[in-house]
């Protein structure tokens, strides 16, 4: 069927227009028709995601409760937000367009726009402290101003957001009573390891006080008697005793045999002084080298000073076996040095509880340019779980009551400040082997 148009009045007739350009007519009005219909989708779909992103600032905004202005580089409030209206004392947020100098005390505007304009100036954020003015008269915030940039990086003004100052030193003077009691129960949790290490000592020294001061006590007692025999010998020949008489008193007292056996007294009460003052002079040594500089001291000393304290305050059968160099000169301060051996050793005899031929080894070298101690034991070894958590406080593998989980931690922490390291070198089936690490002196 042909389409012909009709020739208007007065004019030349329209040429027929052919069925194939009236179908691209139609086809075209449909795609086009087509394309406003997607188009009108879209539009809504992002009017609808619009909406949402709106409500959802909004909301935010509102659950702000912090102070919240955006100001131009007027200095004329753009928006705003937060609990500003709580915090000013009013029942209304400023209105867009307000003045932001209306809403700060006279002496605190200069200070504002100074810093105002160095942050729109190089973009940077800074905070301020500005008394604003509200309901109940001049109230210091703390507020943070930072840059607003446009889409191509440029400056339209700045955020400003603030909490009033009361608030943030009330929870500063929490936050510092918390931090102050934690570091008071540090303290006493750290005094309570020292006093466990105390006990330790102090069984130790008991012990081996003991002995050489009873063996003074006995000789003495020894003494006293024999210089009671020689005191009757003497009033004897002071009183003109014939010799006869001396000869058969002196037989009877055994004075040849009691001058040998004083002889033998004085050296023992003489062993045993010497013997308590080494005990001594030791016990002056681990508490003088308790803090101050570090200085240049012979690691195998400290240790084999450390694993013997240890030994003697202990009931468990173990041997202690040394294997190091003659002298391996460290750097640090020696009496800290000596407690870490000693938490080793004890931590090693501790695990060797149950064991039969309970052995630990202190080996003491140079490697590498450094002081190294390695205490290795032959006990049932740490748990793979566990042994991460080794230096962590508070962590032991010890039953309730039986530590404070704070030893391998101190001691950790004690060989770091004396520039070393403190580390769990292996642990198994066949026992575990803790390494300690110190700098060599200048001159080793």
């Amino acid at each position: 069927m042909d389409f012909q148009s009709t020739p208007p009045a007065g004019g030349d007739p329209v040429h027929a227009l052919s069925e194939d350009t009236w179908r691209d007519v139609i086809a075209a009005m449909d795609r086009t028709y087509s394309e406003l219909v997607d188009y009108q989708n879209l539009l809504e779909r992002q009017n609808q995601e619009l909406d949402e992103i709106r409500g959802f600032m909004a909301s935010v905004l509102a659950s702000v409760s912090d102070l919240l202005i955006v100001v131009d580089t007027a200095r004329l409030i753009e928006r705003t937000g937060g609990a500003i209206a709580t915090i000013l004392g009013t029942t209304s947020d400023p209105a867009p367009g307000s003045k932001l100098a209306d809403l700060l005390e006279p002496h605190a505007r200069d200070m504002l726009f100074a810093v105002l304009d160095q942050v729109i100036r190089d973009r940077q954020p800074r905070m301020v402290e500005v008394e604003f003015a509200t309901a109940d008269g001049p109230t210091p915030l703390e507020v943070s101003v930072s840059p607003r940039l446009d889409t191509r990086g440029r400056s339209r003004g700045v955020v400003l957001v603030g909490r009033p100052v009361g608030e943030l030193r009330s929870a500063y003077r929490e936050l510092e009573a918390s931090h102050m009691a934690l570091q008071q129960a540090q303290a006493r949790l750290v005094q309570q390891e020292k006093m466990a290490s105390l006990g330790h000592l102090v069984a130790g020294v008991a012990h081996e006080l003991n002995n050489p001061i009873s063996f003074v006590y006995a000789n003495t007692h020894a003494l006293e008697k024999y210089t009671a025999r020689f005191e009757t010998y003497f009033d004897a020949v002071q009183a003109g005793t014939s010799r006869p008489e001396l000869v058969a008193l002196r037989e009877e007292l055994r004075l040849d045999r009691t001058v040998s056996n004083l002889r033998e007294a004085i050296r023992g009460a003489k062993e045993g002084a010497e013997r308590v003052r080494d005990i001594v002079e030791d016990l002056r040594r681990l508490s003088a080298g308790g803090g101050g500089e570090p200085v240049p001291f012979d690691l195998v000393t400290t240790a084999r000073t450390a694993a013997d304290w240890v030994r003697r305050g202990t009931k468990t059968p173990v041997e202690i076996v040394f294997d190091s160099d003659p002298v391996v000169q460290a750097y640090g301060t020696p009496g800290p040095v000596q407690q870490i051996v000693m938490n080793l050793v004890q931590n090693a005899i501790d695990a060797l509880a149950d064991a039969k031929d309970a052995r630990i080894v202190l080996t003491v070298e140079k490697s590498e340019g450094q002081a190294v101690l390695r205490v290795a034991d032959n006990g049932p070894g740490i748990d793979a779980d566990k042994a991460i958590s080794i230096f962590d406080p508070f962590f032991t593998t010890k039953p309730v009551g039986k530590g404070t989980g704070l030893g391998l931690s101190i001691s950790h922490r004690t060989a770091e400040e004396n520039n070393g390291s403190l580390t769990l070198l292996r642990t198994g089936a066949e026992g575990s082997t803790f390494e300690l690490t110190l700098p060599l002196s200048e001159g080793a």
